[in-house]
């Protein structure tokens, strides 16, 4: 058994709200409490269970059938008093966990306090796997890599972003964006799209650009349907990370209140890097900037025919998710959530499946004219490809001895190949298990 307590010297408050969030690598229980408060968390088997004790006469006020809890780790809720009075709260569970906590104060989202717990399954085989979009079985590779591209869908989770017209919530439009410009990517022979989040899930804003560089991306999306404090601003942006400063009022607003994400999200913005490191990261992202631009302005024009644009040139502004030293990185703002006319045209299936094809158009114009040294663009750019061509792909099932090494010597190909066809992040490999490798 394990327990976390954890207390705040602060009167007897009550549960006014319950939320479960699943992502990928954790399970989130956040509860909304009228003020801080003192508790108690601790873990038991057979069956496995997580159990929170709220000091004193707190009451529990939601309805435990309104606790979505499908699809999550956890299996089933029930409340009750200790002899003391206490109010404990019992959450059934499919497998043994490692619990972490924490108090989160109110903010702009959320004007009261939460007590967040995240739950770690104990015996996960691994973490989130760091995995592209499968390179589908019709896509021509001719031993040459593919472009991945990073897609980051905004906010989630914990933080719904910006919420307009009849609710509509960013996190939900542009989640819906970035898997449509996914399908398009999957479906290009030399591209591989990786999406940052898959679900309604929080994911911090230094962990998206960090993910993106796992996955040994070429270039970082981040897509977003944001607000502004006058509902009349309107039209599609693109930003790059800003050397000096904003580039007008609205992109820095814009950078701070997303910035603010990660208050949202129960995760200090403390900035820890000292100045050599902060040098070092100033001299990489030079080096991308201009890459930057040149694929911001090719998305930025295909945008402005479906779109109005708030600027005609690429905006610049200080967004944290944009500091991705090695990778060319954009935040895009496909429209103003807070306008209703431009919030009622996010909100449709049609409209978001337009954005995502001149999204998809704008960079993929890019990199035909710029593609990475080794990609297959770069190959088919050079000649290398005169038409169609069946793929034959080869697979290999490791045994005894076999390192990445010798198999990549063994079929003419680069351990850099199989790592990315794979979503591998180091050399480590296992008896039994099956590698795709490039086509022949």
């Amino acid at each position: 058994m394990l327990t976390l307590s954890m207390t705040a010297h602060f009167v007897i408050a009550d549960v006014d709200g319950v939320r479960v969030w699943q992502s990928p690598t954790h399970t989130r229980l956040v509860f909304d409490l009228s003020k801080p408060h003192e508790h108690k968390i601790f873990t038991l088997d057979s069956p496995y269970r997580i159990v929170v004790d709220l000091a004193g006469n707190a009451r529990f006020k939601p309805k435990i059938s309104d606790v979505a809890l499908t699809s999550t780790l956890i299996t089933g809720l029930r409340t009750g008093r200790q002899k003391n009075n206490d109010l404990r709260m019992v959450f059934q569970l499919r497998a043994d966990v490692e619990p972490k906590s924490s108090i989160q104060p109110p903010n702009k989202i959320y004007p009261h306090h939460r007590l967040a717990i995240d739950l770690f399954e104990k015996n996960a085989t691994q973490v989130e796997p760091i995995k592209t979009i499968n390179t589908v079985a019709d896509k021509v590779s001719y031993n040459k890599r593919d472009i991945i591209v990073a897609i980051d869908a905004g906010h989630g989770g914990e933080d719904p972003g910006a919420v307009g017209y009849r609710r509509t919530k960013e996190k939900d439009v542009v989640l819906k964006i970035s898997k449509e410009l996914a399908r398009l990517l999957k479906e290009k022979p030399g591209y591989t799209p990786y999406l940052t989040r898959t679900g309604d899930y929080y994911i911090p804003l230094r962990e998206r650009t960090k993910k993106a560089r796992d996955a040994n991306a070429d270039l970082f999306i981040s897509i977003h349907a944001d607000a502004f404090k006058n509902s009349r601003a309107h039209g599609s942006s693109v930003f790059v990370l800003s050397e000096r400063g904003a580039s007008s009022e609205e992109s820095r607003w814009l950078a701070e209140k997303e910035n603010e994400a990660d208050l949202v999200g129960g995760v200090s913005l403390g900035d820890k890097d000292d100045n050599l490191v902060m040098t070092l990261l100033d001299l990489s992202m030079t080096a991308t900037r201009g890459a930057s631009l040149s694929v911001g302005k090719s998305i930025l024009d295909r945008m402005g025919k479906i779109s109005r644009l708030h600027k005609k040139q690429v905006e610049e502004a200080g967004f944290m998710v944009l500091k991705a030293p090695d990778i060319p990185a954009l935040l895009i703002e496909t429209g103003f959530i807070s306008n209703p006319g431009e919030a009622k045209k996010l909100a449709t299936s049609y409209y978001q499946k337009k954005m995502a094809r001149e999204i998809y158009n704008g960079l993929t114009e890019y990199f035909e004219e710029h593609p990475p040294e080794g990609s297959f663009i770069a190959w088919q750019k050079n000649g290398g490809f005169n038409g169609s061509a069946s793929k034959v792909e080869q697979r290999y099932t490791i045994k005894r001895g076999d390192t990445l090494s010798h198999i990549a010597k063994r079929f003419n190909v680069s351990v850099g190949e199989i790592r990315r066809l794979n979503g591998i992040k180091n050399n480590r490999i296992q008896v039994g298990q099956t590698l795709k490798l490039p086509a022949s």
